[in-house]
């Protein structure tokens, strides 16, 4: 068996995906994505428009932008992700996923879940050609989006391919600015700081079902590319029925803290493209709901 080795989770970018992937395990498959509804939204300042953007973290290298997306890109001056993708720093990113990611002395993965959950995460991992002895020392979370990194790239999907990448790549070459509603080492604390039971159960329900996994990316993947905004909340309201203690805090809290940031985009002359995973878009307490409460008259396009 080829055995895939331990050196892309010390990538900074790769990091960022394992980070991002927890909540939005969004692939593509569907083509002509053009002539379908996209994911996107607007709001006017006095002086600017400012675009919210649903994005996906993981497409195949051959997926298309959608025309609405690249309109709202050309229309911005400047750009607003989860966190600023174009300058992260790869040793401070490595250094926070092994501060907070890995196990202390004397732990080990097999020791906080139990032999027999152990064992599950073990055929899994080997079933995706990764060997599970690189996993002992991780806090269940960290193994939890690394087996599902893996899984989706097995699939055949490319994290380098998703929307913020393309962005990113978009707005170097055009000279546009990228600014973070958050840092990295925030959004791995906030993974790092669940509960050890939160964390066990989130991996055991990982392992314990490859078919339902990929049938559920599946699920994510048509609900977004059909912008069917429905079907993504309710794939997240299934989301908080099974683990409302993951998801409360991974989004409606954190929708809540952005708001008062996007808000203070209206006051700017620019354009702004702001790009957050499309889960944080829709459904209660979505970031769209909330602009709505506090009196903004938020337009799909």
């Amino acid at each position: 068996m080829h055995y895939v080795r331990p050196a892309p989770l010390l990538d900074g970018r790769m990091v960022v995906h394992l980070a991002l992937l927890i909540c939005f395990l969004l692939v593509a498959s569907i083509a002509r994505a053009e002539e379908q509804p996209a994911i996107l939204w607007s709001l006017e300042g006095k002086t600017n428009t400012v675009y919210l953007l649903g994005s996906i973290h993981f497409l195949k290298p051959s997926d298309e932008l959608p025309k609405k997306l690249r309109d709202a890109y050309a229309d911005a001056e400047r750009l607003v992700m989860e966190i600023d993708m174009d300058d992260l720093d790869p040793l401070e990113v490595q250094q926070a996923t092994l501060q907070l990611g890995m196990l202390p002395d004397g732990e080990t993965l097999e020791s906080n879940i139990g032999a027999e959950s152990y064992a599950k995460v073990s055929a899994y991992a080997r079933s995706l050609g990764f060997e599970p002895i690189l996993l002992n020392r991780f806090r269940p979370w960290l193994a939890a989006i690394t087996l599902m990194q893996l899984q989706i790239v097995k699939m055949g999907f490319d994290p380098n391919a998703g929307i913020e990448q393309r962005f990113v790549a978009l707005a170097a070459r055009d000279k546009k600015e990228i600014s973070g509603l958050e840092t990295i080492r925030e959004q791995l604390a906030m993974l790092a700081s669940l509960p050890p039971a939160r964390q066990r159960e989130f991996l055991l329900y990982t392992v314990e079902d490859m078919q339902r996994a990929s049938r559920e990316i599946d699920e994510l993947v048509s609900a977004w590319r059909a912008g069917d905004t429905e079907g993504l909340a309710k794939i997240l309201a299934e989301g908080f029925k099974e683990y409302p203690d993951l998801y409360r805090p991974l989004t409606v809290e954190r929708n809540r803290k952005w708001i008062e940031p996007i808000e203070a985009l209206l006051d700017d002359t620019d354009d702004y493209l702001v790009i957050v995973g499309a889960l944080h878009l829709v459904g209660e307490d979505s970031v769209i709901e909330l602009l709505e409460k506090r009196g903004h008259r938020v337009v799909r396009r």
